[in-house]
């Protein structure tokens, strides 16, 4: 076990709370005008999939387990979920949806992942920052519409909705961040 500070904690790291392993969904620094900074942190547990959330102080300290982290490749998903398997031993290991979470709509034959691994079996992953996708469809210009801050909706090519800039038409491939969905740029490819 490794002792760090609740600010340090991000996405996909695993702690160990009370003897009880938990996978991080979403970490969050909140630093109000007055007061403590505290940390929001939402986490899962490994062992029945219960979700728990708890607020620590920035600065309290936080045990995070033991876990491998190695890349794999994704395969293919099936009935029996997302497999994976080890480039350079061929091993492979699969996850259930319900590990992979909200991140398997960014998953792509062949691409290169980070499971962390507990005791032989893979408890998180860790996607690439950015994805390409194509833009499937999206609604035309409307005539005036330049401002730069203003967006589209838009559907990308594995079904996921995002805002992109009025320049992008459907079929346009657009670098995607898998945190949260948004629009980076546009695909140089």
């Amino acid at each position: 076990m490794v002792k760090v500070i609740a600010s340090s904690v991000r996405k996909g790291n695993v702690l160990d709370v009370d003897g009880r392993l938990y996978v991080v969904l979403t970490a969050q620094n909140f630093h109000p005008g007055k007061g403590t900074p505290v940390t929001q942190i939402d986490m899962r547990r490994i062992s029945d999939g219960v979700k728990v959330s708890e607020r620590y102080r920035t600065t309290e300290q936080v045990e995070r387990a033991h876990v491998e982290d190695v890349k794999f490749n994704f395969l293919y998903d099936d009935a029996e979920g997302f497999h994976f398997m080890n480039p350079e031993s061929y091993d492979q290991l699969v996850m259930t949806g319900e590990d992979v979470g909200d991140q398997k709509v960014y998953l792509q034959e062949g691409m290169e992942v980070m499971l962390s691994i507990h005791e032989g079996v893979a408890i998180a992953i860790d996607l690439p920052r950015h994805v390409v996708l194509e833009v499937t469809e999206t609604e035309p210009v409307v005539k005036g519409q330049t401002a730069s801050s203003s967006y589209k909706p838009a559907v990308l090519s594995n079904g996921v909705r995002t805002a992109v800039p009025p320049h992008i038409q459907a079929g346009t491939r657009v670098v995607i961040a898998t945190e949260d969905g948004s629009y980076v740029e546009r695909a140089k490819d």
